[in-house]
């Protein structure tokens, strides 16, 4: 039963589909070694045991009588913890909603537990999602599976540490400038950034709405398929069958392959071999105006963030992470105009990348330019916080500001992700390319 902990979701629903697993002997096996954890109040902000066992005894019911609702039924998963849960708390990662319990659960909550997927509980976050670091000195923060003196990334921090510490067949994050994917690559996992727009976020705790995803960290591509398939009531993406022969990628160069850590340029260089070895053509790409884009974003996120927050946060300042308040606060300094103007400017940077990556599979690049950062530093050296954090978003970021899908691949060196950037609205087909680096880096 101990190997469940280390199982694909894909792998133990079929195991539950066989007759082999139970689901509800599953879920008492990860509530028994969530409880047993030493990292346990580190990862899980609540842990819901009578609604997991509730939930897992119902989907053994199904199992027996032939009657399950998806290949996922009976497979116990997190929640990060901006996700409502009918009478359990969901407070961001935030003090400001010390407290707050909603009276029901987020859509894609209820979509999930219809398929008969069963909540183990919620996570912890950076605090209110605005960190790709996963430093929350006001509440916790999250282990990093590779470093015990790292942070995990953020800001689907406790997500990813679910997942990679055993405690989890899948964490349910989200994505507003790479809370999914960062942690996923820091944690050697693999993260799904939806194109925004697809997925809903009603009951889902705002960040900055034009921005914010939802998305799995997960085992394997094949798990991130299954698991959009039940968060948003589709169908699953067919990914038999697919291959990286033919196939073209851009290697792109413009700022994601500046300041590298040696140790990530290498885990990139030896990724992309792999896949031209696997009959991939990748391509060196340049699209000069993504600057210009990227300095959008002081304006573009800071603004929304502030606007949806400042009457909350001037409420209480006090009861912040002064580097996060400051992070809000910037957005509060911005003309009307000058937001407008950003958008229209972003609009058309958009249409610039769609015309340069029109002709390829996928955009490469690291999922992160550095490996995770020293938390006990972050704490006393602003500087470093600073650079870190725009580091650590600065590639992944590039997805949500075009408008983009995106998926973190482990490359096999730990801490060190391939992000894979596909067109708006195409996660099946990136799903699929996915399927195929990934067996290429395995």
């Amino acid at each position: 039963m101990s190997d469940w902990l280390k199982m694909s979701a894909a792998d133990l629903g079929r195991g539950i589909g066989s007759g082999e697993i139970d689901p509800l002997q599953l879920t008492r096996t990860y509530l028994d070694a969530i409880d047993a954890h030493p990292l346990r109040d580190r990862i899980y902000a609540r842990v819901t045991h009578e609604r997991a066992l509730s939930e897992a005894a119902a989907a053994a019911e199904r199992a027996r009588a032939g009657q399950r609702r998806s290949l996922l039924d009976g497979v116990p998963i997190s929640w990060k913890d901006l996700y409502d849960s009918a009478g359990v708390g969901t407070e961001s990662g935030s003090d400001l909603l010390l407290g707050r319990v909603p009276e029901q659960d987020a859509l894609v909550l209820r979509n999930a537990t219809a398929m008969g997927t069963v909540c183990l509980g919620k996570t912890h976050m950076s605090e209110l999602a605005f960190s790709g670091l996963g430093l929350n000195p006001v509440k916790e923060t999250p282990p990093c599976i590779n470093d015990a003196d790292a942070v995990p990334g953020g800001s689907s921090s406790g997500a990813a540490a679910s997942v990679a510490f055993g405690l989890a067949a899948c964490g349910i994050g989200s994505d507003t400038g790479g809370s999914v994917r960062i942690p996923s690559a820091w944690n050697d996992l693999v993260g799904l950034k939806t194109t925004s727009g697809r997925v809903s976020l009603e009951g889902v705790v705002p960040l900055c709405l034009k921005f914010d995803t939802v998305g799995p960290l997960a085992r394997t591509v094949e798990d991130a398929a299954l698991f959009l398939s039940v968060l948003e009531g589709s169908p699953v993406a067919d990914l038999r069958g697919t291959s990286l022969k033919g196939r073209r990628f851009a290697d792109l160069q413009t700022m994601v392959q500046d300041d590298l850590d040696d140790t990530v340029r290498v885990a990139h260089v030896t990724a992309l071999e792999r896949l031209r070895a696997a009959g991939a053509e990748v391509v060196p790409l340049e699209v000069p105006d993504l600057p210009e884009a990227m300095a959008l974003s002081g304006v573009l996120f800071t603004t929304e963030a502030y606007g949806l927050w400042k009457d909350v946060i001037e409420t209480s300042p006090d009861l912040m992470f002064p580097a996060i308040l400051e992070r809000f606060r910037a957005g509060g300094d911005v003309k009307g105009a000058d937001y407008v103007a950003a958008w229209a400017r972003l609009e058309q940077i958009r249409m610039i990348w769609d015309q340069a990556t029109s002709g390829f599979d996928g955009v490469l690049c690291p999922t992160a330019p550095i490996l995770p950062p020293n938390m006990e530093r972050l704490l006393i050296d602003d500087d470093y916080h600073v650079r870190a954090n725009l580091l650590a978003l600065r590639n992944t970021r590039i997805g949500n500001l075009m408008g983009l899908c995106g998926l973190s691949l482990p490359t096999g060196t730990p801490s060190c992700g391939l992000q894979v950037l596909g067109q708006p609205n195409c996660e099946a087909a990136l799903l699929r390319v996915g399927t195929a680096i990934e067996r290429a880096l395995a």
